[in-house]
């Protein structure tokens, strides 16, 4: 692998040994199993990570979501929230019989890959047993009431011992183990669930590198991480959250998300600050005041001005865009008026959707299989030195009309007085 990435402008560069450190949690975290509704491992996991570290306090919700706060920080009325969400698109076990098992599917896969995929249903810890999908489920009809549609797909699998297997086990796809493969940009991780145990991860470097440079002495601010549960079925952890006013009002939130890398929004481009998906348009002061973070780290621009070559762009790359294919949970801070935006790490084989355009645009020979998550390690230490910066230091608003008063002073000469 390539050296760790230099930030040159950045307040606080992370040394190589750290940097080992947070690639380490990103492939313990990718592999765990996890689904909507079913977080309990890849809670447990933070739970020990809060454990290992003073200075690290735990507050939940009604709803099972809860915030990592940092002691002795100020606790104000607008605190900056990173938030990910904990869940993945994956089998939840509804009913067994005999050789046979009966399962939800809680996120978005297209229809095509499941007809005689294999999947593993995790059982125990370290356990599972191997079972095959067999055909889409439909026990009693489309209706679960009056008024409610089934919110999953359910499955029929066939299982040769499902005798360790109870109600509630998740299922997921069957994928090769987890690797790092090095490149010239310093290596993508292969793994099974980056959407978005990638963001968990990255944001608990971020959390622990702010703790350790306020244990140095570094200012203490009010900076806090929410992890979210449900996701994948309708952003239902975020909703209970924002319903409920978890987070005080005042707010800014960050929302991490993994979104479907694009020749416009590639691997290895640097994390996105993301300005709105297909729902909505991103508090446009906060998405801002993260761009500028973004800047000051990169000592420029995402992309080069008209006035520019790329051979003049900063080595620190983080891409602005517009994601319209796909919804996060900052659309739903926003519509429960939180000031709300959004990072995020472009990747492959979004929701394990191996060779998704071709699918899609039915130019794809032979049945389509599900493949591992991928994201560039360099984008990931990317969004970790982001939330950094924006942890420590975020800009009330990205200071645009002063450029532009700046600008009119300077330059207001040329229409006369």
């Amino acid at each position: 692998m390539s050296e760790s990435p230099t930030v040159e402008a950045a307040q606080h560069p992370v040394p190589d040994d750290r940097r080992q450190r947070h690639v380490d949690w990103l492939l313990e975290v990718t592999q765990i199993p996890t689904a909507a509704g079913r977080e309990r491992r890849v809670i447990d996991w933070i739970d020990a990570w809060v454990a290992a570290r003073e200075g690290v306090s735990k507050h939940s919700d009604a709803h099972g979501n809860f915030e990592l706060r940092l002691s002795g920080a100020p606790e104000t009325d607008h605190p900056v929230y990173f938030t990910a969400h904990l869940d993945h698109p994956a089998f939840v076990v509804e009913e067994v019989r005999d050789a046979e098992l009966i399962l939800s599917f809680r996120g978005g896969v297209m229809s095509d890959y499941f007809p005689d995929a294999p999947i593993r249903v995790h059982h125990t810890e370290d356990g599972f047993v191997e079972a095959t999908i067999v055909e889409e489920h439909d026990p009693d009809g489309t209706e679960w009431s009056e008024t409610e549609t089934r919110p999953f797909k359910m499955y029929r699998a066939s299982c040769a011992d499902a005798s360790d297997v109870s109600v509630g086990d998740i299922g997921t796809w069957e994928l090769p183990e987890a690797q790092i493969i090095d490149d010239e940009f310093g290596g993508i991780i292969h793994t099974n669930a980056c959407d978005d145990l990638a963001a968990v991860a990255a944001a608990l470097c971020a959390l622990d590198e702010i703790r350790l440079a306020q244990a140095g002495g570094a200012e203490k601010t009010d900076v806090r991480v929410l992890f979210t549960l449900a996701e994948e079925i309708g952003f239902v952890g975020a909703i209970g959250a924002s319903k409920d006013g978890f987070m005080p009002k005042g707010s800014r939130i960050i929302a991490l998300e993994n979104s479907r890398a694009f020749p416009d929004s590639p691997i290895h481009g640097g994390p996105i600050v993301r300005v709105g998906d297909r729902i909505s348009v991103f508090s446009p002061e906060l998405t801002g005041a993260v761009a500028k973070v973004a800047e000051r780290i990169a000592g420029g621009p995402a992309t080069p001005k008209a006035s520019q070559k790329q051979s003049e762009m900063p080595k620190w790359k983080w891409q602005r865009k517009l994601m319209a294919g796909g919804a996060c949970e900052a659309s739903v801070f926003c519509a429960y008026g939180y000031c709300a935006t959004c990072v995020c790490l472009p990747l492959g084989n979004y929701h394990n959707m191996a060779n998704l355009g071709a699918v899609q645009d039915g130019t794809f020979e032979g049945t389509p299989r599900v493949g591992r998550e991928h994201v560039g390690i360099d984008d990931f230490h990317g969004m970790v030195d982001l939330l950094i910066g924006c942890g420590m230091d975020l800009p009330q608003s990205p200071g645009f009309v002063e450029r532009v008063e700046k600008l009119w002073d300077e330059r207001k000469f040329v229409i006369g007085s």
